[in-house]
């Protein structure tokens, strides 16, 4: 069996905190960004660890004044 200490997520929650749509969410899972498991035939919860690993550093130009 196999025991997870990570807490696992609904895909509602982090597309209501992250503001996107839970086809958004989906498609994280299907890409390979985000890790899932499959709980019965249609139960998903994500690695809430993986959720914040998934971003992008985001890299800002300084506009020179």
């Amino acid at each position: 069996m196999d025991t997870r200490s990570e807490p696992l997520v609904s895909i509602d929650e982090p597309a209501a905190r992250l503001g996107v749509s839970t086809k958004t969410i989906r498609r994280g899972i299907s890409d390979g960004t985000l890790k899932a498991v499959r709980i019965g035939p249609r139960l998903i919860r994500i690695d809430a660890a993986s959720l914040a690993s998934a971003g992008r550093p985001l890299t800002v130009a300084r506009a020179d004044r």
